[in-house]
């Protein structure tokens, strides 16, 4: 790639800002007079590199309001006395620490120092201040001009650009053709330069929950009988055994005390259906099992549950692997309706119980009881056991919270009495109960907490107050099924039907356990999945079976689903900011822009918006009287060698 000079470059910025950006255009400062560089050369004792003092002597910088040309989180290029200002009080930040890095050398200066003295901050970061930004190296050398990030939260490290040139060089050709500039995309909207994300996810991600399916669930082996002691016959022999707890004498395993409800007056099968039990999941199965179970592979990371008969009219169920649902306050929420919930859960040193009713906890009826730490050891004087560094000896194998499984066997005790529940957590370990892996609820929608402003540079509050809400809700719709084909989330039927539903103007059924509710937790539970593969490849030395753009996908997937849940519950403005914000595509104000015009806006079905891609353009589109437009620019190039004119969004006309 040819790159630029400095002059050249900035022929080449002004150009596109004068057409694109005037707004920016105009905040672009006239030149910096060269008294003004050679005094602040001699106030900092460095010499400007040659491009950094042509670019200045083009403008000094910018003016630092709304809309001003801003190099993405690099910042707006500074100007002479910005440069000054900044250079002298990262020096003076500097100082306590200088000492210690005058014994570097000099290539270590520039690689490890926190602000040598040759160093000038060129840019005013995110926040347009001193505290981040892009670094000239002043000092002669082989890095002398290297261009380096400098954040104070990380320090400096050296961006791959050589010269300030190669900076405003690939920055113009990122302006004419619509390219990432360090990753993000420079683009004009309402007369400014604005940066945006362009992402794309895989099309077909690997599915956790098919491979799931494929594997075997584990089987607990039969127990192996213990092989008779022989007497041997030349001497004698002894046996010597230890308790759990070691020397200090043996101590018994604890019980396993897992998250359990109680539901009164439905039985374990509806317990489980309320919980959302997955039917080719389900069958009888001991704790040990289940257990067993949940920590293969063929769980795929969903919870697993038990549940069994405990008194008059009570059901219960507890919960043996996965992610704690008990206390989700949905899950809580259906379990209830229409009944009473009871909820026992022993968390360290507290046993906490909860009461539910249809949907409405009763705090009065909740009870929570703390216990004091007691598997310390302590040595015949009563005294602590430290060990090394001071540390307490601790049994092992022991319940650290005696005093809790007291409080919980209590608390048992006490719902007899109060509720008619009769269970104990050591009587079903053994006994084969229903059981089956979930696929979790889905969680509730919060509410705005905010009137709606801007999303993504775009004030998408003003487009609410001046737009028809009819107008409006059927160009969000048309904004949802660009998402769900940018994610691939419209392959499926249940999300297809519901998009043309909603882009009809139509009521779309979400109702627990329909079509559309179970694809959208599925495809929540394929999104764990993946997660907890990943993070369990960290652990092992064989490759995870997915990969980091599997996840990636399956979480565009996952949050393209919830965009579609909050355009059917909440209202359009806080619906719109979701939908708008997970947009992948950073031509999507143009697309909105096209979608809120007077005509009708048919909506295509996913298929035939993916069979349309790519398409020839707004021009086209137009034509074709279908509001939607290229979900990608076509280089300048590219477009003129279909015998077309670019436009002015690098779309092909």
């Amino acid at each position: 790639m040819i790159t630029s000079t400095v002059e050249q470059s900035w022929d080449r910025i002004e150009s596109w800002l004068a057409r694109h950006a005037p707004v920016t255009h105009g905040l672009l400062r006239p030149p910096a007079l060269r008294a003004d560089i050679a005094a602040a050369e001699l106030r900092l004792g460095v010499a400007f590199p040659p491009d950094l003092r042509e670019s200045l002597l083009r403008h000094d910088g910018v003016e630092l309001q709304d809309g001003t040309l801003r190099l993405d989180y690099y910042g707006p290029p500074s100007g002479v006395g910005e440069i000054v200002r900044s250079t002298e009080f990262l020096r003076e930040v500097g100082e306590d620490i200088a000492e210690e890095e005058a014994e570097l050398a000099e290539e270590e200066r520039d690689e490890y120092a926190y602000w040598p003295r040759e160093r000038l901050l060129i840019t005013l970061g995110i926040g347009w201040q001193s505290s981040d930004g892009l670094f000239l190296v002043t000092r002669p050398g082989l890095h002398h001009g290297r261009v380096g990030r400098y954040f104070d939260e990380t320090g400096s490290t050296f961006t791959p650009w050589t010269g300030l040139r190669h900076v405003l060089s690939d920055f113009s050709t990122a302006l004419e053709n619509g390219l990432p500039f360090d990753g993000r995309i420079p683009l004009a909207h309402e007369g400014r330069l604005i940066w945006d994300d362009d992402r794309t996810v895989v099309a077909d991600p690997t599915s956790a929950l098919d491979s799931a399916a494929e594997a075997p669930e584990p089987q607990v082996p039969p127990a192996a009988e213990p092989a008779p002691l022989v007497p041997q016959s030349d001497g004698a022999y002894a046996v010597i055994s230890f308790g759990v707890g070691g020397f200090f004498g043996p101590v018994s395993a604890p019980i396993v005390q897992p998250d359990v409800v109680f539901v009164a007056d439905i039985g374990p099968g509806e317990l489980l259906d309320r919980l959302g039990s997955v039917p080719a999941t389900a069958g009888p199965r001991t704790r040990e099992q289940a257990r067993l179970s949940a920590g293969a592979p063929w769980a795929a990371h969903r919870p697993m549950v038990r549940a069994g008969f405990c008194g008059d009219g009570w059901s219960y169920a507890t919960q043996e692997g996965g992610d704690a649902q008990f206390g989700r306050p949905e899950v809580l929420g259906r379990l209830s309706g229409g009944t009473r919930v009871v909820r026992l859960v022993k968390e360290g040193p507290e046993v906490r119980v909860t009461v539910v009713e249809d949907g409405t906890e009763r705090p009065e009826a909740g009870r929570l009881v703390e216990s004091p730490r007691e598997d310390y050891v302590n040595g015949p004087d009563g005294q602590p056991v430290l060990g090394h560094g001071g540390q307490r000896w601790q049994r092992i194998g022991v319940d650290p919270w005696p005093g809790s499984t007291a409080a919980y066997a209590r608390l048992l005790a006490g719902l007899t009495v109060e509720y008619g529940i009769g269970w104990d957590p050591a009587d079903d370990a053994a006994a084969p109960l229903p059981s089956a892996m979930l696929l979790p609820l889905l969680e509730e929608v919060p509410q705005a907490r905010h009137p709606v402003t801007v999303v993504r540079d775009f004030d998408l509050g003003a487009l609410v107050e001046r737009t028809p809400p009819e107008r409006l809700r059927s160009a969000v719709a048309a904004q949802l099924a660009r998402l769900a084909s940018e994610t691939g989330l419209d392959g499926y039927p249940e999300i297809a039907r519901a998009l043309e539903q909603a882009g009809r103007g139509e009521p779309v059924d979400l109702t627990t356990d329909g079509p559309l509710d179970l694809r959208m937790r599925t495809v929540r539970a394929e999104t764990r999945a993946v997660r907890g593969l990943l993070d369990a490849a960290r652990h092992q030395q064989d490759p995870a079976p997915v990969t980091a753009a599997d996840l990636a996908a399956w979480h565009g997937r996952d949050a393209a689903a919830g965009a579609l849940r909050r355009f059917l519950l909440l209202p359009l403005p806080a619906a719109a900011e979701t939908v708008l914000s997970l947009r992948m595509s950073v031509h999507w104000r143009d697309e909105l822009a096209v979608n809120l015009a007077d005509q009708p806006v048919p909506v295509l079905s996913p298929r035939r918006l993916r069979a349309d891609r790519p398409c020839s353009g707004l021009r086209e589109v137009r034509r074709q009287r279908y509001r939607l437009s290229c979900t990608a620019p076509v280089a300048p190039r590219a477009c003129r060698a279909r015998g077309a004119t670019p436009s002015e969004g690098g779309f092909c006309g």
